[in-house]
């Protein structure tokens, strides 16, 4: 089997760099950090598509994403505060009905 490499945010951030900025075609990069032009295409790509988030590493979410999951979560605790009211209220009724 074999492991793909991993690089780092700071690699792969002055990878582009050396294209976007000091003007390397991106076959030189490429060769000069022994990676692919193919593989730099793509980390320019994510680049520039994603406003600033690119190469977040592992569990890291973006601002959207972490707005969604607090969502979520506060949209399930809702929904569990809900069915203990509705409990509650069906309880209370139960005692009324029966004094």
């Amino acid at each position: 089997m074999i492991n793909r490499a991993k690089y780092s945010r700071e690699f792969k951030i002055d990878a582009i760099n050396l294209v976007l900025e000091q003007g390397y075609r991106q076959t030189d990069a490429g060769k000069a950090l022994s990676i692919t032009s193919k593989m730099l295409s793509r980390w320019i790509k994510e680049h520039q598509m994603d406003d600033g988030h690119a190469f977040r590493g592992n569990g890291k979410l973006t601002p959207d994403q972490e707005e969604i999951r607090r969502l979520r979560d506060e949209n399930k605790r809702l929904k569990m505060e809900k069915e203990i009211l509705k409990k509650a209220t069906q309880l209370a009724g139960d005692k009324r009905s029966s004094s």
